[in-house]
């Protein structure tokens, strides 16, 4: 049955998926989606890792500003990818559009190893943004909608550190491909890109036996489809109660009530428009706050990160990795740990204090820099524990902008948060502080990290007055027709 946009009806579907207790099939979900995360990771950290062997003679023979513009880049095409794409995933689909997006980052990222100078470098990496900007749209609204609303909170916040895990392997990758003793400096920053081509194309493989999200069929009036779609996801879970030990062996939980949805058809851009300004302008201006917060902080300490370590800790670009490896765990085990606490806690207290505290701690590692309080060594385990907590509170930047709208635009209104923070935050942050770098003066660059503390910290604020409780709320609860 296809209903016709504007019809009401009942349906059981959002809570058969709630009720489903943690299987292998949401395991696999998980897998196969939240390691689009893991791959801007890797982007990012070998971009950064490789930063200032292209700047030698024998690679590109880039500036620090060049460095940073093509940071400035991959960002710039991150914001056009989300909007471009994130409008397509809510017209035709996540499935469509998360393998859509994954082919373009696959490709551009080969060519960026194929790049000649920097205009060629900038420009695929821009296509390779676009693609993981795309990513961030479908990715985001599949995972909301498929795993149950008990487990959303923490899911969501493990789910966006895996671009840490990413880090990691960048890392590795880059003390390996960029040791001149294995390659030559010519080649070996090339081949850091083959790889992660590689890792994209597995990851295509994997994803093309995931479902389209019932929600999704559900608010495009397609109810059969989510219906056998949801009836499979069931029975798979069912046969894995099943076959487990016996102390977890069971049966499915029941269902809750049925709620009234409404098939919604083409969202027009006058809807969302009154969706994001009108209906639920708190919610914008909060999901605006965290995300502009958090992507000039990230941006700017992570994509000059290496460049740090070389001109003030004359750390040589081959062990740069080694230095990357701690600061990514770091971040990586944050949300891990603390993310359980965003479903028990609650999101609007875990929010507020992790922003707060982030921004605190930031600050201190200003002051510390300016007034050359580290080495290496310790600058690098500092950076590790502030991002501890400021990992969770970036991740839960995107978990507020993916529940706190509705399905039938959620895909374009994390796009438009995403691109909105990164242009107002993001997109400023590489430029700032490759400038600041330029300068030579730590007290100079301590300022780019004082208003990264000052954006955090006034995210926490607005987290604590405009915050929602939607830990353990359907997304239908949360955002009812």
């Amino acid at each position: 049955m296809t209903r016709a946009a504007g019809a009401r009806f009942e349906s059981d579907v959002p809570a058969r998926l709630d009720r489903l207790p943690w299987s292998r099939w949401h395991t696999r979900v998980v897998v196969a989606l939240g390691i689009t995360w893991m791959l801007d990771g890797l982007e990012v950290t070998l971009v950064g890792a490789i930063g200032p062997v292209l700047m030698e003679p024998a690679t590109l023979h880039l500036s620090a500003g060049q460095v940073g513009g093509a940071g400035t880049a991959y960002l710039a095409g991150a914001v056009t990818g989300a909007l471009v794409f994130g409008r397509l995933t809510d017209l035709y689909g996540r499935k469509r559009l998360f393998l859509i997006t994954l082919a373009v980052y696959l490709l551009a990222t080969l060519a960026s190893g194929l790049a000649w100078n920097f205009f060629s470098f900038a420009v695929f990496r821009f296509v390779c943004g676009a693609g993981i900007g795309g990513e961030a749209s479908a990715v985001n609204s599949a995972v909301d909608e498929l795993i149950p609303a008990r487990q959303r909170g923490r899911v969501d916040l493990g789910v966006n550190s895996t671009y840490w895990l990413g880090t990691v392997v960048g890392a590795v990758l880059a003390l390996v491909l960029l040791d001149a003793r294995i390659l030559p400096t010519a080649y070996g920053w090339r081949c850091v890109f083959v790889v992660g081509a590689g890792l994209g194309l597995s990851v295509l493989l994997m994803r093309r036996h995931l479902p389209e999200s019932p929600r999704w069929l559900l608010l495009h009036g397609r109810d059969d489809e989510a219906q056998a779609i949801t009836t499979a996801i069931e029975a798979e879970v069912a046969a894995d109660l099943a076959a487990a030990p016996a102390h977890r062996r069971g049966t499915l939980p029941p269902a809750g009530p049925p709620v009234t949805l409404q098939a919604k058809g083409r969202v027009s851009f006058a809807s969302i428009a009154r969706v994001l300004l009108v209906d639920h302008r708190r919610r914008t201006i909060l999901g605006l706050s965290l995300m502009s917060a958090q992507a000039f902080t990230y941006n700017g300490v992570f994509f000059t990160y290496s460049l740090v370590l070389a001109r003030f800790y004359g750390v040589p670009s081959g062990r740069i990795g080694l230095y990357l490896i701690p600061f990514a765990l770091g971040n990586l085990l944050g949300p891990w740990i603390l993310g359980p606490l965003f479903d028990r806690v609650g999101r609007r207290p875990m929010i507020t204090l992790t922003y707060a505290l982030s921004g605190v701690l930031i600050a201190i590692t200003g002051v510390g820099l300016a007034r050359s309080w580290f080495d290496a060594t310790t600058q690098t385990l500092m950076w590790s524990a502030v991002f501890f907590v400021a990992s969770s509170a970036a991740s839960a930047a995107y978990l507020t902008v993916s529940e706190l709208f509705p399905v039938e635009l959620r895909g374009m209104a994390i796009a438009l948060f995403y691109a909105a923070g990164t242009a107002i935050g993001g997109l400023s942050a590489p430029a700032l502080f490759g400038w600041l770098l330029d300068t030579g003066s730590r007290a100079d660059l301590a300022i780019g990290y004082f208003v990264g503390a000052a954006l955090m910290i006034g995210g926490g604020a607005v987290a604590a007055v405009l915050g929602v409780a939607a830990e353990g709320r359907s997304l239908e609860a949360i955002n009812p027709s």
